[in-house]
């Protein structure tokens, strides 16, 4: 592997990796001799390697991102704004690339990497050029005048689920906002970080400015957490990191961003289209191998039509065959993660009516899981409570609204969730009344400019939108 080599695919189509890390406007060796293999979890084999970046690494990284803060800050908006279009536009140019890149290291069937992987994270960069350009970064208000200012350097430490699209969505409102920006991405996922690396620099954005150190979380996620060089931490992972990232930023008196797990609700209201209701809530949870932390993993169903309900998703849980529609999940650790779950939900008194915990027939290699749906779950037991991060929906029966709100606000989660009702205004005012940041109503579309966040457990702070600019700003006020 070529350390000054581009990033992406080589002319054979096969995916390369950078034996470097992006610091202050270059590839440049890493400060130990370490390496981390990258491998395609459909065929466990390694196809490459990326440095295991140090504390050295993490310092070099903050120290070019801290030189190159006062003129990026002081780049006008407008400016600021045009890097990121032309950002977006060398993204749209090398949307295959970047799907292959993540088929590659994720295992994400190829359109399910083009259409989410590499088009939504494309949409959100041209969601913050427009917003950047839009922005009143400044604003009279009596005999004040109050300045958004960029908070400064941020830390940014994103997960292997979502490897572009975690990325973008705090570089991009980072970059808009006038920070500086230390990258340590998820280590089995680093490709597309680099191949994205590789895009920023050929949009000429200034040396420094956004700087990259592929590593292990327990050595340089740490240093990046723990440096007193960074005013700002954003991690998104999991509930026991953010904890620990919080505390350490705390007795910093540093500021955080933290999106973190969920355990979200779908609840399908007595009279919504029931077909409708389980067949996307199905696919909402299957989707990316159950790897996503906003999925609806547990289905409320009013008693009445609780067994037609498990008959529909049994049937379309059918049409998730794994490594077709349904690709892996990360990891071997991660794949007898799931298992171990669905293997606990059994002895925990559920019933299980598709998949299960054994290997999906006449898959020997890769790291697939069957696809499973859980009946009979009690709203207490462990796979009604914790993330499992995998292929599973649990199906739960409800007596009345107020026990689907009990059932519903029943974890310590409260990340996203789904509302169906025959009477959308009833659907709101059920969704209104839950503890969750996000809720679709009768299959509502994603949308880039809406803020995403959680309640309780699930993390602090928004991403996207306007809402996820104002994470990476501070407040100052000029009194005349």
């Amino acid at each position: 592997m070529d350390g000054t080599a581009e990033g992406g695919q080589d002319t054979q189509g096969a995916v390369r990796a950078r034996d470097a890390q992006y610091i202050d406007g270059r590839w440049r060796p890493a400060a130990g001799g370490g390496r981390i293999d990258v491998v395609d979890p459909v065929t466990e084999k390694v196809i490459g390697q990326v440095p295991a970046g140090t504390a050295e690494d993490v310092d070099t990284a903050v120290r070019a991102a801290r030189a190159a803060l006062p003129g990026w800050a002081a780049t006008p908006p407008a400016e600021r704004a045009a890097v990121l279009g032309a950002v977006r536009d060398l993204m749209v140019a090398r949307r295959a690339e970047i799907a292959a890149t993540v088929t590659a290291e994720l295992g994400a069937p190829p359109a399910f990497a083009t259409a989410v992987h590499t088009d939504m994270p494309t949409a959100v960069m041209g969601s913050f050029a427009a917003i950047a350009a839009a922005y009143t970064f400044e604003e009279q208000v009596g005999n004040s005048r109050v300045f958004q200012e960029p908070v400064g350097v941020v830390g940014a430490i994103t997960p292997w689920n979502y490897p572009l699209h975690q990325v973008v969505a705090k570089a991009a409102p980072a970059l808009a906002a006038g920070c500086t920006v230390v990258l340590k991405p998820a280590e089995d996922t680093p490709l597309v970080a680099q191949l994205f690396a590789a895009i920023l620099d050929e949009a000429g954005l200034p040396a420094g400015v956004f700087n990259l150190v592929t590593g292990l979380g327990p050595v340089a996620g740490q240093a990046l957490a723990e440096h007193p060089g960074v005013d700002l931490v954003s991690f998104t992972g999991s509930t026991a990191v953010g904890r620990q990232i919080g505390a350490t930023a705390g007795a910093a008196v540093k500021r955080v961003a933290l999106e973190l797990g969920g355990k979200s609700a779908n609840v399908i209201l007595p009279g919504a289209d029931l077909a409708r209701a389980v067949n996307v809530g199905i696919a909402n949870v299957f989707a990316n191998s159950g790897q996503t932390c906003s999925a609806w993993t547990r289905m409320l169903v009013d008693a009445a039509r609780y067994d037609e309900a498990v008959e529909l998703a049994v049937t379309a849980a059918a049409k998730y065959v794994p490594g077709e529609r349904l690709g892996p999940v990360v990891n071997a650790k991660q794949r007898e993660r799931v298992r171990g779950y669905i293997r606990r939900g059994v002895a925990e008194g559920g019933r299980i009516v598709a998949g299960g915990p054994e290997a999906p027939d006449g898959m020997d290699t890769g790291y697939f899981v069957r696809p499973t749906v859980f009946a009979d779950v009690a709203p207490g037991t462990t796979i009604a409570q914790e993330e499992i991060f995998g292929p599973v929906v649990v199906l739960m029966k409800y007596e009345d609204e107020a026990d689907a709100l009990r059932i519903a606000n029943g974890t310590v989660y409260g990340l996203a969730g789904a509302v169906w009702g025959a009477d959308e205004a009833a659907a709101v005012a059920f969704a209104r009344r839950m503890d969750t940041g996000q809720v679709d109503i009768n299959g509502g579309r994603f949308n880039p400019l809406a803020p995403f966040g959680g309640y309780k457990q699930s993390g602090v702070g928004r991403e996207l939108g306007v809402h996820g600019l104002a994470e990476y700003l501070q407040t100052k006020s000029l009194q005349f």
